[in-house]
């Protein structure tokens, strides 16, 4: 009898030791997911949980709520878990590293660009990178997949489709004309160079240009690349100064051409499968195959107001560290804004002009920051206000608060109000584009 209400004893320890773990650890699944909702609804208060490009979608039917996607997702509350599974908090702040995707185990994770309701227009690009035009191949953002690692992976792999393909090449014709040298297109020449094709890489703006459009302050990676003649690399937390002196350093080593200040302005096909291709300043090419890896923003988009072509009117900023004791108007709400304004703010005068109400398109760290130097009186925001006009000396700002005008002196003006997706450009030679609505992102190569 002893012995029976001592195995009693002993299996009612246990079911309450049981009953503890599981109590403490509903409590504690119940606390996350309090603190999940309320974060769901600041992000959507502030207008970043609507996915603006490419986004992780879940698949609540497989997640097991395992939170390795939330672990390893480099951004901050990107993901969090309510009620045992991962859910999207501020997804518009989503850069589309994929860690998410290559970190859940039981893959519950895809990536999409799109929603249901907010189509994304994509040229038509198939597993080899190559569009409806036979000889057009488009690698890195502009085909959706805009990372360092997976723009640089692609430009090696188109180079590879090219090769495989076998396209008879006429003689006096180039193997590959790149156009834009961002990672995809100094991969895809670094590519060229080490399976001895000819090639031109042709870049509308300068290399530092290029590097400066990056929309975030540090280049983050979850892995390392590996750069063809190059090697591994590693930019784990890396700045836009470091990147750009790695480009130089791998163009220097490998003696790599970018001409630079080539903006190309049509894509002729030719009667014998070749392409010529034409720059705005009337430079013609002919190349068997052509690689368009510039970005999606194309174009930066203007304002189109009086002064705005103005000398003093720019859309990015370089070399900050030369501006000093000027009168600065900053244009635009996003993080290429708020990281204008901030590397500038201690030796300029920087009024920063935000067309909303609040900040609803930066990073957090990003909003902290900036706010903090609004606080401080190192930046001025001017919230729900537009820039009406440039003159040499001044600017006038428009507020919705105010009936009247603001002049302001000003030296410098930035703008960044994004850019233009070249529709236009790519529909010249016949490259299809189509609105895709949560459009699946698939692997290549």
């Amino acid at each position: 009898m002893e012995v029976i209400i001592e195995e009693i004893l002993v299996y009612g320890v246990v079911f309450f030791l049981c009953l503890g773990v599981v109590f403490l650890y509903m409590r504690k699944l119940k606390k996350k997911t309090k603190e999940t909702e309320r974060k769901v609804e600041i992000a959507k208060e502030e207008g970043l949980f609507e996915p603006v490009s490419l986004h992780p979608y879940i698949n609540l039917n497989t997640c097991i709520g395992s939170a390795a996607c939330v672990s390893e997702c480099p951004e901050k509350d990107i993901l969090g878990i309510a009620n045992g599974k991962a859910t999207l908090i501020n997804s518009s702040n989503c850069v589309g590293h994929g860690a998410c995707f290559h970190a859940c185990p039981v893959e519950a994770i895809s990536l999409r660009m799109g929603t249901e309701s907010r189509g994304v227009d994509l040229p038509h690009v198939n597993q080899n990178f190559e569009t409806n035009i036979r000889g057009i191949y488009i690698a890195g953002e502009l085909g959706g997949m805009g990372l360092i690692r997976n723009s640089v992976e692609q430009g090696q792999q188109a180079i590879d489709s090219i090769l495989k393909s076998k396209k008879p090449n006429p003689k006096g014709a180039l193997d590959v004309i790149i156009i834009g040298a961002g990672p995809a297109g100094i991969s895809a020449t670094l590519a060229c160079k080490k399976h001895k094709l000819s090639s031109v890489t042709l870049e509308q703006d300068s290399l530092g240009g290029t590097v400066y459009t990056f929309p975030r302050s540090k280049i983050v990676m979850t892995s390392p690349m590996n750069l063809p003649l190059h090697g591994k690399v590693k930019l784990y937390d890396t700045s836009k100064d470091e990147l750009l002196k790695l480009w130089n350093k791998v163009i220097e080593e490998h003696d790599i051409e970018i001409r630079e200040k080539h903006k190309v302005e049509n894509i002729i096909p030719q009667k014998d499968d070749t392409f010529k291709v034409i720059t705005t300043s009337g430079e013609e090419y002919i190349g068997n195959n052509v690689l368009i890896s510039i970005g999606r923003r194309g174009s930066p988009r203007k304002l189109n107001i009086p002064g705005e072509e103005s000398t003093k009117v720019a859309y990015r900023l370089l070399e900050p560290e030369r501006i000093s004791g000027k009168e600065i108007v900053v244009v635009g709400g996003g993080d290429s804004a708020i990281e204008a304004s901030l590397l500038l703010m201690d030796e300029n005068n920087v009024r920063q002009l935000v067309r909303t109400e609040t900040l609803t398109r930066c990073k957090p760290k990003n909003r902290e920051k900036i706010t903090q130097a609004n606080a401080d009186g190192k930046v001025k925001l001017i919230f729900s206000s537009n820039l009406v006009s440039i003159s040499d000396a001044k600017c006038i700002i428009k507020t919705d608060t105010d009936d009247e005008a603001i002049e302001v002196p000003n030296d410098l003006v930035y703008i960044f109000a994004g850019g233009i997706l070249p529709t236009a450009f790519l529909e010249k030679p016949g490259i299809k584009i189509t609105k895709r609505f949560g459009y699946i992102m698939k692997k290549h190569g």
